[in-house]
């Protein structure tokens, strides 16, 4: 059985369960998957502050749950920022939102989500601000 995503009416990618499971699998692709759940979309420069990690292996990792169709990027300006895919099956996006849950109080999770909370200067930030006024 294959776990197809699709955007615009066209197959975007069709992955199997296992797949899906082995990009969970992989500890800071978990990091960076719980962190965009949490905040809903980051950029790189926020992941790798968060996770204490260099910018190319976070890159690496993201381009791995982009390619499996579990994340999307998009650009603005000098920052790539990655979101979930919006047309996840219905229970990959329970399992995201349980393992969430269940994950959230517990070390290195809690512990990322306050690193990125701490993080000064976040591209995140200056974008609400020049859009606010």
């Amino acid at each position: 059985m294959c776990l197809t995503i699709y955007t615009d009416n066209h197959i975007l990618h069709a992955m199997t369960e296992i797949e899906f499971y082995k990009q969970l699998a992989d500890e800071t692709r978990l990091r960076c998957l719980m962190l965009i759940f949490a905040e809903n979309e980051l950029c790189v420069c926020e992941l790798t502050h968060a996770l204490g990690l260099s910018q190319p292996k976070i890159s690496r990792h993201l381009a791995n749950l982009r390619q499996a169709g579990v994340l999307k990027d998009r650009r603005e300006g000098q920052w790539i920022y990655y979101h979930l895919q919006k047309n996840l099956p219905a229970w990959v996006q329970q399992v995201i939102a349980k393992t969430a849950e269940g994950l959230h109080d517990s070390a290195p999770y809690a512990q990322d989500l306050d690193n990125l909370k701490s993080m000064a200067g976040r591209p995140g930030d200056a974008c609400a601000t020049l859009t606010t006024e």
